[in-house]
């Protein structure tokens, strides 16, 4: 029994069309093509399917996203003279410049352009040179967080009591995942079992020396550090994931808020969503750093509250 070729993913077909649109000369250096909304449109695919379409054509080089505008052709040529390559050169590349050099990449252009190769292009070495330093791109990228989290100074020594010191370190972590936004999908791989990262572990170290002498347990104090670093690092992921879709299709979040709002309202005004509709039509408008605030509160809150209920049940223990 004989089988046909496997069929394409509808992806990889959708890029191919576009990119017979480019080579033809239909679509021109600087012309927009299609969104992320039009694909679907055109070609009857789901939002994943032609986001991924996208960032097929800007891994080869056909296009580029422009904030605000959109994701247009690529023109090469110019891309050459305004970005010259570096010239190649035998000096080694250390361990601590690889990894500088893919924060750089990483914060320009997204967690996806880290690679070796491009890593080693920006340094002007051969590719290879980079493999006595580093083994993979997965542990370049465990070392890039590393180095995120030791960018972060702890508070210092003072007099001030838990909840503002944990507080303070706190507002310093969203402060890093703000500044690299690639970040916290690479530290939040898991909670339970997060990646070695002694930056990070200094983190909750700290966190834990903040906690002792407050008659909490090791495994509570431990809790209670994780689950505030993991709440910092949740709402860091949706601004994550929010640079990433702009990184892939030059569309901002306010963008395709906009473009989803009148679809929006036809929803809420059928009253199926009453608590919704009063919330929209009174002008509250989220942001993630009003909401990161708002739950840091409530999370110091809950550590207090929790505090507190067990200095109760000490002096009134149970009969």
């Amino acid at each position: 029994m004989t089988t046909g070729p496997r069929p394409r993913p509808p992806y990889l077909r959708i890029a191919e069309d576009i990119r017979a649109r480019i080579d033809s000369g239909r679509l021109r250096p600087g012309d927009k093509v299609p969104s992320t909304r039009q694909i679907i449109d055109e070609w009857g695919v789901a939002m994943a399917t032609a986001t991924k379409a996208l960032a097929a054509l800007r891994q080869h080089g056909l296009v580029h996203a422009v904030p605000g505008t959109g994701t247009v052709v690529s023109d090469p040529t110019a891309h050459h003279r305004t970005r010259p390559r570096p010239p190649r050169t035998t000096e080694p590349a250390g361990r601590e410049r690889i990894v500088h050099t893919a924060i750089g990449i990483a914060d320009r252009e997204g967690r996806a352009a880290v690679s070796m190769r491009r890593v080693a292009a920006e340094l002007g070495v051969g590719t290879m040179s980079l493999y006595r330093h580093v083994p993979d791109k997965d542990e370049l990228l465990r070392l890039m967080a590393d180095a995120a989290f030791a960018e972060t100074p702890l508070p210092g020594a003072g007099h001030r009591g838990w909840r503002a010191r944990l507080e303070e370190l706190a507002r310093r972590q969203w402060a890093t995942y703000r500044r690299h936004p690639w970040l916290a999908p690479i530290a939040l791989t898991s909670l339970a079992q997060p990646p070695l990262l002694p930056a990070g572990m200094a983190h909750v170290e700290w966190q834990l020396a903040t906690l002792d002498g407050l008659g909490l347990q090791h495994r509570d104090r431990l809790r209670i550090a994780v689950g505030l670093n993991g709440y910092v690092g949740g709402i860091a992921m949706s601004h994550s994931l929010d640079a990433e879709f702009t990184q892939e299709t030059g569309i901002t979040s306010r963008q395709r808020h906009d473009t989803d709002e009148p679809e929006m309202w036809k929803l809420l005004e059928t009253g199926r969503y009453p608590h919704l509709a009063a919330a929209a039509t009174s002008g509250v408008e989220l942001d993630l750093d009003d909401l990161f605030e708002f739950g840091l509160q409530n999370q110091l809150n809950g550590i207090e509250h929790h505090l507190a209920h067990r200095a109760g049940h000490r002096r009134n223990p149970p009969r």
